[in-house]
């Protein structure tokens, strides 16, 4: 496939690294712009490019940055885009550590509702809920015992089944949870978020997930603060 991943963070950089070590041809975008991406793209193979671009030509694309950057991305990023080209989204709501307060998330939007509402595309929430390392260093062969699994959620049957592929491609069994507004049940705080849990184990977690976010997962008067000193 043909892949735009628009961050080059932990999470975006690892999927970098994988995908194009899977055969993967990958786009490779930044805040920052692509010049500052050219080692990532010597050392992957990947192209760095204009935002704008990520999402040009592709099969599929990757939102991974800062939850509160989201908003900030062209209104129009988009346009012209088919419909059919799949847009996943990584990010997480850490208001007292980054991302300040976000009233709809805050009044109980889920997360990824929130990213679709500011992207105007459907999304499927997936890769969320793994640490980057784990994402890059444990992935095994399928049926293999102690294989992770990796809970997604989205209102498109078909866009899920791309990214199912994907991350059985990556070497972790996917769990389908339902639409985007289940989302929620992978987030932060909840049983399942970065417990590297085998189907049954996220099957089980996903049903032991509480919606009301608990105080450490809720903005303050004072947030963000930092990952070192929540506020």
């Amino acid at each position: 496939m043909k892949i735009g991943i628009i961050g080059a963070g932990q999470i975006g950089g690892t999927l970098t690294r994988r995908l194009t070590a899977l055969g993967h041809e990958v786009f490779v975008a930044n805040s920052r712009g692509p010049e500052t991406l050219s080692a990532l793209a010597v050392e992957t193979g990947a192209t760095a490019v204009p935002v704008r671009e990520a999402v040009r030509g592709v099969d599929l694309v990757v939102v991974t940055i800062p939850l509160k950057n989201v908003a900030g991305l062209p209104a129009d990023l988009f346009a012209g885009t088919p419909a059919a080209v799949v847009v996943v989204d990584t990010c997480n709501y850490y208001p007292r550590q980054r991302d300040g307060r976000i009233e709809g998330i805050e009044a109980g939007l889920p997360e990824s509702r929130w990213v679709e509402q500011q992207l105007g595309r459907p999304v499927i929430k997936a890769f969320n809920n793994i640490y980057a390392r784990h994402l890059m260093e444990k992935g095994k062969p399928a049926g293999r015992t102690g294989r992770i699994a990796l809970p997604l959620a989205g209102d498109d049957a078909a866009a899920k089944a791309v990214v199912l592929k994907l991350v059985d491609e990556l070497g972790f069994d996917g769990v389908d949870t339902g639409g985007l507004d289940e989302s929620w049940r992978q987030q932060p705080g909840t049983p399942a978020y970065t417990k590297d849990f085998d189907v049954n184990g996220v099957r089980h977690a996903l049903s032991e997930a509480s919606k009301n976010r608990t105080p450490e997962w809720r903005a303050t008067a004072n947030s963000p603060g930092t990952f070192a000193v929540p506020a």
